[in-house]
């Protein structure tokens, strides 16, 4: 009797024990503690340092690089602030007008390269016009797209009576004309290097203006002026002041007529080119 009994409580704890470790089992693992919050991650992005109207050629001077958060709205469109980005935008076109502070979205540019960006930085029923320049003549390499400069126009008069005062002339040909293009490399979207200094600038102009500058082209040298930036514009389209400066405006020593003697002196030219000087009393 007393081993019945005995083997019903050993039973009894069997069953226990294997029923607290099958609802040990099926409990849920206990909660980890809190771990610290993670850092949010960022990244820099280009940004606008300035206003920036739509329509606008970027300068690197336009751009500048913020902090924002990866989870930001629209970050597949933002332009990363890394030096090939970055090069990418010089010149670029800018679509809509920018605040400064704005991210430059890839939507809100026309790169150099892209198809239709030289019509497109255009304004409607203007030309582009190209003309050579050198390292004097093109401002040594100091002109980007967005500048307006003045065409001016060195050219030598030749003739069998003409003065020495007027041998050598210039007049400005086309005045306030926008940039748009800096060698091949800008419209490609690249940067010349700094050692390589430009061989073309691309102007926007009126037809009238580009018949001009096609026909000053073949009158002389060219050489660009740059206008300040705080210039205003007084018309859309300014036609050239044609007004001339003469060698002998530079140079009074270049001037027709020969010194007048004193009064106490009397020339008097010879055959053969002799002449003699008297002195009257």
């Amino acid at each position: 009797m007393m081993l019945r009994i005995a083997f019903f409580i050993l039973m009894a704890v069997g069953l226990l024990g294997f029923g607290t470790v099958a609802w040990i089992s099926t409990r849920p693992p206990p909660a980890a503690a809190a771990s610290a919050p993670a850092r949010p991650v960022s990244k820099t992005v280009l940004v606008a340092a300035r206003a920036v109207p739509a329509g606008s050629l970027l300068k690197p001077e336009d751009l500048t690089g913020k902090q924002i958060p990866v989870t930001s709205p629209g970050m597949a469109d933002d332009n990363e602030d890394l030096p090939d980005v970055r090069r990418s935008l010089v010149g670029a076109m800018v679509r809509r007008s920018l605040a400064q502070g704005d991210t430059v979205r890839n939507g809100d540019v026309m790169r150099p390269g892209d198809h239709g960006f030289l019509a497109a930085v255009l304004e409607p029923g203007m030309r582009a016009v190209t003309i050579a320049v050198d390292d004097t003549s093109g401002s040594a390499g100091l002109i980007w797209p967005g500048d307006r400069v003045d065409v001016i126009l060195t050219e030598n008069i030749s003739g069998p009576n003409m003065s020495p005062g007027h041998s050598v002339a210039a007049e400005t040909v086309l005045s306030d004309a926008r940039v748009i293009a800096i060698d091949q490399q800008i419209i490609q979207g690249a940067v010349a290097a700094p050692d390589k200094l430009a061989k073309t600038v691309t102007l926007e102009v009126t037809e009238d203006q580009a018949e001009r500058v096609s026909v000053a082209v073949r009158l002389g040298r060219l050489s660009l002026s740059v206008r300040s930036a705080e210039t205003a514009q007084q018309s859309p389209h300014p036609t050239s002041p044609m007004t001339t400066t003469w060698a002998v405006d530079v140079s009074p020593a270049l001037g027709d007529s020969a010194p007048t003697p004193p009064d106490d002196v009397v020339r008097v030219y010879q055959g053969g080119g002799d002449v003699r000087e008297f002195k009257s009393r």
